[in-house]
């Protein structure tokens, strides 16, 4: 199967699909590693909202594919970063997700984004804003009977004056948590505007902090996500994790050797990627669980380019990708996204995604997906 793609001065080149789908699998009740995928929403396309307004979410569209994501026994990682929290979704829409996704799948494994989102930065004083704000979110959440992920906060980022006001900001709100919850380190490549976050100017700085908050509310976490992009910062805090503190990596870079581990540890994952890698994630796992590292490896290395291209800088554009696969793979029907997300990529990103989603068999239906491509590329005058 062939389709025609054109490079950066527009001439066009045959490109000939040669990738295998990847096998289904489904994880088994007790993984070798605990799999979250940070899931996106599907975004309704015929509102008359604008882009820049309150956005309008196909409700229908998205919870369908939390049932795929649910039915490959992966947990779903839900209202985060992937679903454009704070990037398109507001606290209004995420509360609704959440509750949505509560009441459709009950037994999954699902853990919710827990922040301070619903705040207006320029009226925040100081800490007991960003304080009531945080357990605002968590009693709504808890309501519902629902896990929490502790996501970082803007508003703590700019008003905290240094490492004790995180650490007693997140111990007031660990204290009134009915679970334990995930904690969110998440980097500024993600999100510019938490530059300094732990009221630190260095990794090493910010470390000692979390470590402490960890150490002093233990019984309170379950494990923290680290999305820093970098595998050595992650290895070194999860070796100071105390006993039964899991690390989730957020490493879309080199999640593959972070997941299998080594002599010393492994992180379990929380991952964007995992949203259009997730029949990858599934079948890796489950071959790690049956004793196959090697065979876990080569599912997962091939796709590793694929995830630092989608994940490249700006890497908060990297939703658009995400929900680019999805419409390739039949998950949606068109390629809108919150806030008119879909234009922040370009369209040499989405030939090379295409090329790359092919070559590791993420690519479920060729033949639809040669179609959907031919549409995109006739917007752009192919």
């Amino acid at each position: 199967m062939k389709i025609a793609l054109p490079d950066e001065t527009g001439a066009l080149t045959d490109y000939t699909l040669t990738g295998t789908p990847v096998p289904e699998a489904k994880l088994p009740a007790n993984p070798a590693r605990v799999v979250y995928s940070a899931a996106h929403v599907v975004a309704d396309p015929f509102t008359a909202n604008a882009p820049s307004g309150v956005a309008t979410v196909d409700w229908a569209a998205t919870m369908r594919f939390r049932h795929h994501l649910h039915g490959m026994g992966l947990g779903i990682a839900e209202a985060m970063d992937t679903a454009q929290r704070g990037m398109g979704l507001d606290w209004g829409g995420a509360l609704e997700l959440i509750r949505r996704t509560r009441a459709e799948l009950p037994d999954a494994l699902v853990a919710n984004g827990c922040g301070t989102d619903h705040l207006d930065l320029a009226k925040v004083d100081g800490l007991e804003d960003v304080k009531r704000a945080y357990l605002e979110q968590l009693h709504a959440i808890q309501s519902l009977d629902a896990r929490v992920i502790l996501m970082a906060s803007r508003a703590l980022a700019k008003v905290a004056t240094g490492p004790d006001d995180y650490v007693k900001v997140y111990a007031d709100i660990l204290s009134d948590c009915d679970h334990p919850v995930i904690l969110h380190w998440l980097g500024d490549m993600f999100d510019p505007q938490l530059a300094g976050y732990w009221g630190a100017d260095t990794f090493e700085q910010a470390l000692e902090t979390v470590v402490q908050i960890i150490e002093q509310n233990a019984a309170k976490v379950d494990g923290i996500k680290i999305s820093l992009l970098d595998k050595h910062k992650e290895i070194a805090l999860r070796r100071r994790l105390p006993e039964g503190v899991r690390m989730y990596t957020g490493d879309d870079f080199n999640y593959p050797e972070l997941i299998e581990g080594d002599e010393q540890g492994f992180s379990h994952a929380l991952l964007g990627i995992f949203d259009p890698l997730g029949p990858a994630a599934a079948h890796a796992v489950d071959l790690l669980g049956q004793g196959d590292a090697q065979g876990f490896r080569a599912v997962l290395d091939p796709t590793v380019p694929l995830a630092r291209l989608i994940f490249r800088a700006p890497t908060q554009y990297y939703k658009t990708g995400v929900v680019f696969l999805a419409w390739l793979n039949g998950f949606q029907d068109h390629f809108v996204m919150l806030n008119g997300a879909q234009a922040m990529r370009p369209l040499p990103y989405f030939t090379d995604v295409f090329r790359h989603a092919d070559a590791c068999g993420l690519l479920r239906d060729p033949d639809r997906a040669v179609g959907r491509m031919k549409r995109l590329l006739a917007v752009y005058g192919c």
